[in-house]
């Protein structure tokens, strides 16, 4: 009987032998990573240096931005190496680092959409107190809460997942996941299915259902009020349902593949289970910058070489 600090790495066994499409896969890969960080930094410094978007509205879509790249990070340098490499193995230490940051990642946004439907809820149901409940203090704290609580929780997860005995040391992921981890166990592992059935109430359930709650909110108050009232809602609202449904989707799909062993073609079954990982980094930034016009106006002065205060 194997455990975990007698593996010493991991086999990543979804990878595929496609020796003569490496270096295509790896240019799309590669153009994709290029095009996240470009238009989610390009994002981060328009928002940094216009003051007209040091509102909270845009400081949480800083934040948001952030953790794209943060997500991205843990990914796309990593999906880069396996594809040009022959024999998919990652190390024990590596393979724990890439599920922290995957994993905050996922629990990072989820807050992140929720603080902002909140703000969307207090700017379009209590324009009067807005000022008054969304202070700048408030706003820092709603972002450093968004960012600790999930890197506490995280560590957590990986302290009870390295303490298992291990009977093997193959993952059929292309990258790492704690929950296939937890499936090579040969000890008892109901502390880490009871910890992580809580951990994805409250990261990913418990979010999704206030912020639809807040949505549902959000919509009586339009029915009921000016066109105005309704072309604001619509504007600031749509890209942040976008942006939930779309990840939802990719973060639902990955919890499912992950504990149902869902049997799809190779090809399928890798770009859904890095859906959640690609599209939502890259995604965003459009979203965000194309349908909010005081964020397309500050790129767009931003890459003529105008700086507006």
């Amino acid at each position: 009987m194997l455990n975990s600090t007698q593996v010493s790495y991991f086999i990543l066994t979804a990878y595929s032998d496609s020796k003569g499409l490496k270096p295509l896969y790896f240019i799309i890969i590669m153009s994709l990573y290029v095009l996240i960080n470009c238009s989610n930094l390009l994002l981060i410094v328009a928002i940094s240096m216009h003051r007209s978007l040091h509102e909270p509205m845009y400081l949480f879509l800083c934040s948001l931005f952030v953790n794209e790249l943060f997500g991205s990070m843990g990914l796309f340098p990593f999906l880069l190496i396996q594809v040009l490499s022959d024999v998919h193995t990652v190390s024990v230490p590596f393979c724990f680092l890439q599920i922290f940051c995957i994993y905050s990642y996922v629990c990072i946004e989820f807050l992140n959409l929720t603080i902002m439907s909140y703000d969307r809820y207090l700017a379009i149901c209590h324009p009067l107190q807005y000022n008054t409940r969304m202070t700048a203090k408030r706003v820092g704290l709603l972002i450093a809460a968004a960012w600790l609580m999930p890197f506490l929780a995280i560590i957590l997860i990986i302290s009870l997942s390295a303490r298992l005995q291990l009977c093997g040391n193959s993952l059929n992921k292309v990258f790492c996941g704690n929950y296939a981890i937890v499936k090579l166990a040969c000890s008892d592992t109901s502390v880490n299915n009871i910890y992580g059935l809580v951990y994805t109430v409250i990261s990913v359930i418990t979010p999704f259902i206030l912020i639809l709650y807040t949505y549902i909110k959000i919509l009586k108050v339009c029915y009921s009020g000016s066109k105005q009232t309704r072309q604001k809602a619509v504007s600031t609202c749509t890209p942040h349902l976008a942006s939930l449904l779309n990840f939802s989707f990719g973060v639902c799909f990955q919890i499912l593949q992950s504990r149902f062993d869902m049997s799809l073609p190779n090809v399928l079954d890798i770009l859904l289970s890095s859906y959640f990982l690609t599209c939502q980094p890259f995604f965003n930034p459009l979203l965000y910058g194309l349908k909010l016009p005081k964020v397309y106006n500050a790129c767009k002065h931003l890459l003529c070489g105008e700086v507006q205060a």
